[in-house]
């Protein structure tokens, strides 16, 4: 699926490569779901492609991608049989320490090879380190692309390093578009709330409609609306969660609280807004350690729904 909004990177990123001292590591920003990785792979194909030298369509030997491994070896035979696996939390030390082996020897086709990062976010802490080592003395033909979504969490010195191609949301005409066609078949509350939530980026739009987090939405927003004093939404949200989501179904629940605060703020009273300020915070907090922690799932849905019910307006809350 090719997504709008590239244009300005795209005319960044070749007017440097047309230039005489292409920089060698690139950090590619933007809100998740804005289609980073499709641009980092087509650019990557641009980069290490010459004229002379026929590039294959798949895979290419000269591009090296980093991303989340299975978990274990049963996630593994899953993977081989093309079933949905389950990952490691974190780019590990020893996937760069296998990428800087690589780097001894000379790009396979031509001249050049792209390292690929996906998402440099979940980098552990010595793969970051061991990355540093590599732009600091990056070999000859070789450039870096970090997918991220979130740069805070890079090391400054990685981020010092690299040049920052920023990926903007879209408008809201524009993610109706993609979602019509791409997923026809959602009815307009469920495009409308998909929408809403997205806050202009459409791969959540399209994760939303994918993922039925509609009945989710309809919770999340009656229990900021109305608050929650009997626990009796928290345990609908529970119900719709469901008894075993899987880490990414809970990654993109705490978005979707997060989105459905974003959207009450402008209208709250100065003492309601402090107090979204705040949940919004938690929720950050906990999306930010949801990759790395093991959760109890049923305990962390009733803190997303506490911290809903703390911003409801003062005459609904009750006893949060």
């Amino acid at each position: 699926m090719n997504l709008a909004g590239h244009d300005h990177a795209w005319r960044e990123w070749r007017e440097a490569l047309a230039g005489t001292r292409m920089h060698h590591g690139w950090i590619l920003a933007g809100k998740s779901g804005l289609g980073k990785m499709r641009f980092a792979m087509a650019a990557a194909r641009d980069l290490v492609a010459e004229p002379s030298i026929s590039q294959p369509d798949g895979p290419h030997p000269d591009i090296l991608i980093l991303t989340h491994l299975p978990k274990d070896d049963k996630e593994e035979r899953k993977l081989a049989d093309g079933k949905p696996y389950e990952t490691k939390r974190n780019i590990t030390v020893s996937q760069i320490r296998e990428m800087q082996r690589r780097l001894t020897t000379r790009p396979t086709l031509g001249r050049r090879r792209a390292i690929l990062i996906d998402p440099a976010d979940d980098l552990e802490k010595g793969a970051s380190n061991a990355l540093l080592k590599s732009l600091e003395e990056p070999p000859p033909g070789t450039y870096f692309l970090l997918v991220t979504h979130r740069p805070a969490k890079l090391l400054p010195t990685i981020r010092s390093r690299c040049r920052i191609l920023r990926f903007t949301t879209l408008d809201d005409a524009e993610v109706e578009r993609i979602l019509a066609e791409h997923a026809p078949d959602a009815d307009a509350d469920t495009r409308r709330a998909a929408i809403a939530a997205a806050g202009g980026s459409p791969g959540i739009a399209l994760d939303f409609v994918e993922r039925d987090l509609g009945p989710l939405d309809a919770i999340m927003r009656e229990i900021i609306q109305h608050g929650d004093a009997d626990f009796a939404l928290r345990g609908k949200l529970a119900g719709a969660i469901g008894g075993r989501p899987s880490r990414e179904r809970i990654l993109a629940s705490l978005d979707l609280a997060r989105s459905v605060m974003d959207a009450q703020i402008d209208n709250a009273s100065p003492d309601r807004a402090m107090r979204m300020v705040e949940a919004h915070a938690e929720l950050v907090r906990l999306a930010g350690q949801a990759p790395t922690y093991n959760f109890d799932a049923g305990l962390l849905v009733m803190e997303i729904g506490t911290l809903l019910a703390s911003a409801a307006p003062a005459s609904e809350r009750a006893d949060a």
